[in-house]
């Protein structure tokens, strides 16, 4: 498992400084079921906005 996971999205959360996700869990899906060819074809759910 990764140690440093790289999130480039500040208004998260769990964005951290030096563009580190803080988050205990990542959740990521694909668009079209259970497979993707490329990263332009997932997202990642952990993503919460800054309240």
């Amino acid at each position: 498992m990764a140690k440093d996971v790289l999130c480039e999205v500040n208004n998260c959360q769990y964005w951290e400084h030096g563009n580190l996700c803080n988050a205990d869990k990542i959740y990521v899906v694909s668009h079209s079921g259970e497979t993707a060819d490329n990263s332009r074809e997932t997202d990642c759910k952990t993503f919460e906005a800054l309240s």
